[in-house]
């Protein structure tokens, strides 16, 4: 493939490489949050995080970025 394009279903070199891809110049997320976490639920569990994302008019990873920075504040933060 030309131009250093990753076509479709090819896959780059490294897991670093691929996850940090993103969608391109105009993902501002991707200079924000550059780790991907995956945790294992229940279906039923993902439904009740989907429709209270929903309820919130928020995407389900901003819902759960809120929950877990609420859980584990940063050293010597008064939270």
């Amino acid at each position: 493939m030309s131009g250093g394009r990753i076509g479709f279903g090819a896959r780059p070199g490294t897991p670093d490489t691929w996850v940090r891809r993103g969608d391109g110049p105009s993902t501002p997320k991707a200079d924000l949050y550059t780790a991907r976490l995956t945790v294992d639920v229940t279906p039923e569990l993902r439904g009740r995080i989907r429709i209270a994302a929903f309820r919130r008019g928020v995407t389900m990873a901003v819902l759960l970025r809120e929950l877990l920075d609420g859980a584990f504040p940063e050293e010597g933060s008064s939270s």
